[in-house]
């Protein structure tokens, strides 16, 4: 398919297809998954990062599973539908940009939290802080820069954000796709702020290369640095 076609044929879902896959995200997901699996994962091995990166891995499982049984098999669609193709060499200079750009957003914004007395970390980052070792970094890495950004950008962005732009069109479709995405992230509330930042920018690296890849090497490549420079932090102050 030409990729200036990309988002202008029309796709198969219906508004059931949409909605399943939000019931799947907020329903099962929240109530189910983050408010019931994960607190046995934390009893069960008395760690944060253990049981959030184990929660990660059944997230990514739910929400992929889903894509494909309730999306994609229907149809008898595959996953290029939801843009994982290949891109041209010459998007690298806006995966560049893109980076960039949610470094240093992202540094402003922790400096504004910072200033307001607010703190963007979570159980999982305190863990980490309180316990660094080779597997803990290892953990975090696989989970925050590999595991999240893959199935994110699956479901957001190849599928939420493919549905609402080609119906509402590109500034609606970054809109709500970015505020469903920044919802997905409750309850770790105090990193809202960035996740929406994000979610703009994983939307538009979507729009402008028609293919998911760019964004899960913009979103691995933020939270990988996140993760080090967390670890770092302690030496810089």
């Amino acid at each position: 398919m030409d990729q200036k076609a990309f988002f202008n044929e029309k796709d198969p879902w219906t508004w059931k297809t949409f909605t399943s896959l939000l019931l799947v995200e907020f329903i099962f997901v929240i109530l189910f998954v983050k408010h019931g699996v994960q607190p046995f994962f934390e009893q069960w091995f008395d760690h944060s990062l253990y049981a959030g990166a184990l929660t990660g891995v059944v997230i990514a499982l739910v929400l992929t599973s889903g894509v494909y049984l309730i999306a994609l098999r229907p149809k008898k669609l595959t996953w290029n539908k939801i843009g994982l193709r290949t891109f041209p060499p010459k998007d690298w200079f806006w995966i560049i940009l893109w980076i960039s750009l949610l470094m240093a957003g992202g540094f402003a914004l922790i400096a504004i939290a910072d200033s307001l007395g607010l703190s963007p970390e979570n159980s999982k980052t305190d863990s980490l802080q309180k316990n660094v070792t080779p597997i803990t970094i290892g953990i975090s890495l696989i989970s925050a820069a590999v595991i999240s950004p893959v199935y994110e950008e699956i479901f957001y962005r190849g599928f939420l954000y493919r549905w609402l732009r080609t119906r509402t069109g590109v500034s609606m479709g970054i809109l709500i796709s970015s505020l469903i995405f920044t919802a997905a992230h409750y309850p770790t509330t105090n990193t809202m702020p960035i996740n929406f930042m994000d979610g703009i920018v994983f939307a538009w690296a979507y729009e402008k290369t028609h293919s998911i890849w760019p964004g899960i090497i913009v979103h691995g490549f933020v939270n990988g640095s996140s993760i080090l420079l967390l670890l770092l932090q302690p030496a810089l102050l």
